[in-house]
């Protein structure tokens, strides 16, 4: 039985204890109609909860049995009133509490209470972050684990929301999916609701259904979770200059409404609660949000679900697209080497045109030698997205290189969800500074950074 379910069937026990009262002083007070009543309704309460139990548990419950005879005991004393007995009001009293009693023990210490969690994921190519502790959940006996996609928008350049998009379709097989539309959070309230965006309304770029929103999900759960949907470069925490560069990560909507955020290492977990300390002082928010002790609680530097699966995935068990294969081999049926080839929304904002040029420069280059090396070209999933928002300007030249390049067919180009497959099948990272990086460096392979102002 879920929690909630258990506080239903707590609330109408307590409902019919309180029936019991009244009706000893109904039947003190001569008023047998007002008794009867009450009686049908504590039978009809029994009912209801032996239907709620049968429905979790299964028929033939002990719960169950002791509600049964509880049922017959309300309808024996109704018939008895209504037959003009002489009953003594006390002893009724006493009847009827020894049967709830027995019932409500029966309800603490024979029904166990199943935890809820709910791993919501707005995008499919993120998933990774929330997958290794939704596998715990989902492998744990005692736990309903629910992976729920959840709708999002494109921006436009005023905030008004754009298209929708709902990437339920890309998840792995081995993940069951429940619909948005199909859960009702308000009937489940979910023990624990892990996300991957805490930015609400404070995206530029995209945004999630309003529904789901930080502040409108902590309504149904005693727990909400943030796991950031990418990794950082470790930083040190006295480190002023790198810290300045990633503290408007460590306050956002989802931060402060969370209950637990998860963060990739104990020293990130330092720089979190320093920066969250500092931004709600400067915003104005009071009580647990300054008490640092509290933070050290809510912080923890347990370390990233996404190294879980990218060190968990290996080549051979990858499933590689015939097109693919058809680029990385040779002739001679040998593979070729394979650069994964990253390109970042931060490079893009700050180089503009320059960002599209040295893309140009690239590909031309590695076109030059793809008899020997095999691009794998993987731009951030919301690249395209945010060029339309904020870089529009540069919308036009950079969706006609990638047009050429994939009509060209010597190169790859992967937009899936699965940034895995494309790390652990490459052979070396080539491209902008992006969360990917800090990944890429879990397997050991060579990492080089592309500097936009240098062409070859």
């Amino acid at each position: 039985m879920r929690k909630a379910q258990k506080q239903q069937a707590e609330e109408l026990v307590r409902q019919m204890e309180e029936a019991h009262d009244q009706i000893r002083k109904f039947i003190e007070q001569g008023s047998i109609v007002s008794a009867l009543e009450l009686l049908e309704e504590c039978q009809n309460g029994g009912i209801t909860l032996g239907t709620l139990i049968e429905s979790t548990e299964g028929e033939g419950h002990p719960t169950v049995v002791l509600l049964e005879e509880y049922c017959e005991l309300t309808y024996q004393i109704h018939e008895d009133l209504s037959a003009g007995k002489d009953i003594n009001a006390n002893k009724v009293h006493k009847l009827l509490r020894q049967k709830l009693i027995k019932m409500t023990n029966s309800l603490k210490n024979d029904i166990h209470v199943r935890k809820e969690a709910v791993f919501l994921s707005y995008k499919a190519s993120m998933w990774d972050s929330l997958e290794s502790v939704w596998k715990a959940a989902d492998e744990d006996a005692d736990c309903d684990a629910y992976v729920i996609p959840i709708p999002y928008y494109d921006k436009n350049p005023d905030g008004s929301f754009r298209e929708m998009h709902d990437e339920a379709d890309q998840y792995p097989a081995y993940v069951p999916i429940t619909r948005y539309d199909e859960y009702d959070f308000e009937q489940h309230r979910p023990d624990m609701i892990y996300i991957h965006n805490a930015y609400d309304n404070w995206n530029l770029v995209t945004s999630v259904h309003p529904n789901f929103f930080s502040g409108n999900l902590k309504k149904y759960t005693e727990k909400l979770i943030y796991i950031p949907y990418f990794v950082l470069d470790e930083v040190e925490p006295d480190n002023e200059k790198m810290v300045e560069n990633i503290k408007h990560f460590c306050f956002m909507p989802g931060i402060i409404n969370a209950d637990k955020v998860i963060v990739q290492s104990d020293d990130m977990k330092k720089i979190y609660v320093n920066e969250y300390l500092k931004a709600a002082k400067s915003h104005g928010l009071q009580g647990r949000h300054l008490d640092r002790e509290y933070l050290e609680q809510k912080f923890l530097g347990l370390g990233s679900p996404k190294y879980d699966r990218v060190c968990s995935t290996k080549r051979e068990d990858l499933d590689i697209p015939q097109e693919w294969l058809k680029v990385i081999r040779k002739a001679d049926g040998s593979w070729k080497k394979i650069i994964l080839y990253n390109t970042g929304i931060a490079s893009l904002l700050t180089h503009n045109e320059k960002w599209v040029d040295k893309i140009e420069n690239v590909l031309k280059t590695f076109e030059e030698n793809h008899d020997e090396v095999a691009l794998l070209w993987r731009p951030h999933p919301l690249i395209e997205s945010t060029m339309n928002s904020m870089r529009p300007e540069v919308y036009q030249k950079y969706m006609m290189l990638k047009q050429q390049y994939i009509e060209a067919g010597w190169g790859i180009y992967d937009e899936t969800a699965d940034v895995d497959r494309a790390v652990v099948l490459s052979d070396a990272y080539y491209g902008d500074g992006s969360s990917v990086v800090q990944l890429y460096r879990q397997t050991g392979k060579p990492v080089m950074i592309q500097n936009v102002e240098i062409r070859t």
